[in-house]
């Protein structure tokens, strides 16, 4: 984990589409390596698509040989269904479709298998693996004590702090399950308190959890937007945080190193490991491989997907 340091370099605006245009091997003794598609939502803040962009390429800087794309859901060009037409065009036969999500809920399991689904029913050519979502995983963690120190704490800190993880919230049990265990799980590292919030669809909100943290007697309290970048309910975050009186609010993800190798990590386990393919013969019917992503069932406990 790094400790106090500069902040990340600020990203200039990003273009969309490819980080870097090469093909060949990216991964030594694979031979050709698959593209990598960054699926992001997208959204009507410009702030959103800068900090996709920014951390595309920071994914690019650590792995220079590998192609790496970015499509967006909505709001934003290019479109996921576009790029993959791109590729297609440019002869390019393998794709892992990453989504760019902290938790699996509906854009997960619904939205992107739909999306690249109908994708391969129009370029059969194509083979396409949706890899696992980021959350949950240690490197998480260590990105968002990272954000939190670049605010102003130290490790010293820990015992006497209470720390809100805000996330932007979701109406899928099995997301908020998650992140109430991602907050237990970060308890145990050492600090004083780590309670959920939500910025929409479920409760508490996040000066709600602020608040009650302080009626405990807790004497410092810390928000950790659990969100990779910058948008309206991120900034409802940051409005909860100032409004009950929070004495630390840390940034967003945005392109953390942790972040970046994490999105390699998902890379990996999906281009050199069984995984869920999504073709028009296979489309819900993929194969279970516990120790990667199936989008048919439900995922291991978080205790043990924190190890990845």
């Amino acid at each position: 984990m790094r400790h106090p340091s500069r902040p990340p370099q600020p990203a200039r605006p990003g273009q969309g589409g490819s980080a870097h245009p090469g093909h060949g091997s990216a991964h030594p003794g694979r031979g050709s390596a698959p593209v990598l598609l960054v699926v992001a939502h997208g959204s009507r803040d410009p702030r959103h698509a800068a900090t996709v962009h920014a951390l595309v390429r920071r994914v690019w800087s650590l792995r220079p040989g590998l192609r790496v794309e970015t499509g967006f859901l909505d709001f934003n060009a290019p479109s996921v269904a576009g790029v993959l037409e791109g590729l297609a065009a440019d002869g390019v036969r393998d794709v892992v479709a990453l989504p760019l999500l902290l938790t699996r809920a509906f854009h997960a399991k619904s939205d992107i298998p739909a999306v690249l689904h109908e994708a391969t029913v129009r370029l059969p050519q194509l083979r396409i693996r949706q890899a696992d979502v980021l959350g949950p995983s240690p490197l998480l963690l260590d990105a968002l004590e990272q954000r939190l120190y670049d605010a102003g704490l130290s490790p010293d800190d820990k015992r006497s702090t209470g720390v809100v993880l805000a996330s932007a919230g979701s109406s899928d049990p099995e997301a908020i399950a998650v992140i109430a265990e991602i907050a237990r799980e970060w308890r145990r590292t050492g600090w004083c308190a780590v309670r959920p919030a939500f910025a929409s669809a479920s409760l508490p909100r996040t000066e709600d959890a602020v608040r009650e943290l302080r009626a405990e007697g807790v004497r410092r309290v810390a928000v950790a937007p659990y969100v990779i970048a910058p948008g309206f309910l991120p900034d409802r975050i940051a409005r909860g945080a100032r409004e009950a009186g929070a004495d630390v609010l840390a940034d967003v993800l945005g392109p953390a190193p942790e972040l970046a190798r994490l999105l390699l990590r998902r890379y990996d386990a999906t281009a050199y490991g069984a995984t869920t393919a999504y073709d028009s013969a296979t489309y819900g019917s993929a194969t279970h491989n516990p120790t990667t992503y199936d989008s048919t069932v439900s995922p291991s406990p978080v205790a043990v997907a924190m190890s990845a």
